[in-house]
């Protein structure tokens, strides 16, 4: 007998179906909330985006097969069947969660997996509750990707002690300064050193003398 609502569980071609369906299936679809009070004005909610979904369920493996509550005629002996929800968990990658009929199919992780070894009056029975988290690996990728970006385009802060300095020779001028590859490139930039080192240079930025240090400040 194959009943039309299966539970399964897998991961990559290893697939693991519940003997016995759960009576229930509890899945909690969180919301981020954040309650601020202004003072005055009272307390105000703030909907943040939604958490990752979690499902808790309970069952047994059966040491026989029932065909009152069995699924069907081949189940696994219920320390296989343990054996390899361990294997999951142990390979620390994301399992699938399908259960047939319904709309749950999403990549979860088991975060909790309980089960008693023996009951009694029920000799070789395994009961279990298994406590899943829905997995999500988009916005993990993108926060990395954003973070590498940042640290890339990230200027020299001059706290960090490796800010550019440059000491003036016969014959520079800031536009010439500026204008070097080693600086900017570009003498059009030769504001950004005077603005920097105005207390040195004075009021006028067209005298600079030889052996002056300018701090050269970042693009």
């Amino acid at each position: 007998m194959v009943g039309k609502i299966q539970f399964w569980l897998s991961q990559g071609k290893v697939r693991l179906q519940l003997p016995v369906n759960p009576e229930s299936i509890t899945v909690d679809s969180p919301f981020g909330y954040e309650d601020i009070t202004v003072p005055k004005l009272g307390e105000f909610t703030v909907i943040n985006e939604r958490m990752p979904r979690t499902f808790s369920l309970e069952s047994f493996f059966p040491r026989d097969y029932n065909a009152v509550y069995c699924e069907y005629t081949k189940i696994p002996k219920p320390a296989d069947a343990v054996a390899k929800i361990e294997k999951f968990r142990s390979n620390k990658k994301p399992v699938k969660l399908s259960i047939t009929g319904t709309k749950v199919n999403f990549a979860v992780t088991i975060r909790e997996f309980e089960y008693e070894p023996e009951r009694a009056g029920n000799p070789g029975d395994i009961y279990f509750s298994m406590s899943l988290k829905e997995y999500k690996t988009s916005n993990i990728s993108m926060i990395k990707k954003k973070k590498a970006s940042a640290s890339k385009k990230r200027p020299t802060s001059s706290k960090s002690g490796t800010q550019k300095t440059y000491t003036v020779v016969k014959g520079d001028s800031l536009w010439k300064i500026a204008a070097k590859k080693s600086v900017y490139g570009n003498g059009a930039k030769w504001t950004l050193i005077y603005n920097a080192n105005k207390k040195i240079i004075g009021k006028n930025p067209n005298l600079i003398y030889p052996g002056q240090k300018l701090v050269i400040p970042n693009d």
